[in-house]
């Protein structure tokens, strides 16, 4: 398999902790005055202990802390862009549990301890890519989804892995409009679940998640367009058939299966040929959209004889 060489900048020189840390100092001084934009969530981080991954991670410079926790797609909190972090403050990821269930030896109800305890964190620098033609580069915290599959046994007859998120309309206002059919549900195929670069994210910049960029645990798969990356995971269940997703539910003519990043293929409402970085300016050109994300050297062979117009 081949794999992306070392960053050749050290993501420690791409965005200044330092500056990083100032800024919390700042935000701090005005959660007192209550002016602080989303800064009850932004003040609620843990540092976590993790190694960096650089043989999985691009080179790209991060975008910031800022750019990413402040732009979000999250509709559990509402639509627009700004809404996960302005809503957010009132969710509450701890306690956690998760539940395993469908075609495994191994099944239940999990703590997040119990989920993340027997993991090895890491950090890994992938970038995303979402439908509306925007991108970050994000320093995820996390671990290998196929590490956890393992540990609970599927057996011969789960070909697909099926995720669900919380539904709590009291915490989440999104949850109180009919945007989508709660809860959100996702999935993937089981070689894809189990490959290499899919991980369970629950952390960034070094700091547990964010509520606004999915609390406590989410799904992160970098070769995919945004929305496969479930947030705040209650069950993660095995199957036999290809489980239902929201966005498919919501829109099959527009969202597939697969999301496969493709630039070949545009979204029935506006072309994915092109993507403009977050944070670059709305005067920066935009780029070419890279063939499943600029991850295919690693991933193409998956899909291998699938017909990536028709399975998208």
């Amino acid at each position: 398999m081949r794999v992306f060489k070392p960053a050749a900048i050290p993501p420690s020189e791409i965005t200044s902790r330092e500056r990083y840390l100032n800024r919390r100092e700042v935000i701090a001084g005005l959660a007192g005055t209550g002016l602080a934009f989303g800064a009850t969530t932004a003040l609620a981080a843990e540092r976590l202990k993790f190694t960096k991954n650089a043989r999985l991670s691009t080179s790209e410079p991060t975008n910031s802390y800022e750019d990413i926790t402040t732009y979000n797609n999250f509709y559990e909190f509402g639509t627009g862009k700004a809404e996960p972090a302005e809503r957010a403050a009132r969710f509450k990821p701890k306690p956690w549990s998760v539940t395993i269930a469908g075609e495994a030896e191994v099944k239940g109800t999990f703590t997040l301890e119990d989920i993340l305890k027997p993991h090895a964190l890491e950090e890994r620098i992938y970038r995303l890519r979402c439908v509306e033609a925007w991108s970050m580069v994000i320093p995820w915290v996390g671990f290998p989804l196929g590490d956890l599959i393992r540990r609970f046994r599927p057996t011969s007859r789960a070909r697909y892995v099926a995720f669900k998120s919380v539904m709590r309309p009291d915490e989440m206002p999104g949850q109180r409009f009919p945007v989508l059919d709660w809860p959100y549900v996702e999935g993937l195929r089981m070689d894809e679940a189990m490959h290499p670069l899919t991980i369970l994210a629950a952390g960034l910049y070094g700091e547990v998640l964010p509520n606004q960029n999915g609390a406590p645990l989410r799904l992160v798969v970098p070769w995919k367009y945004g929305f496969k990356g479930i947030k705040s995971i209650v069950e993660i269940r095995f199957t036999e058939r290809v489980p239902p997703t929201s966005w498919n539910i919501s829109a099959p003519r527009e969202y597939g299966f697969y999301a496969n990043v493709n630039p070949q293929v545009d979204h029935p409402r506006w072309s994915q040929a092109q993507e403009r970085r977050i944070g670059a300016g709305i005067f920066t050109p935009k780029q070419p959209t890279l063939m499943l994300n600029g991850y295919a050297d690693q991933v193409a062979s998956l899909y291998a004889g699938l017909d990536l117009r028709k399975n998208y």
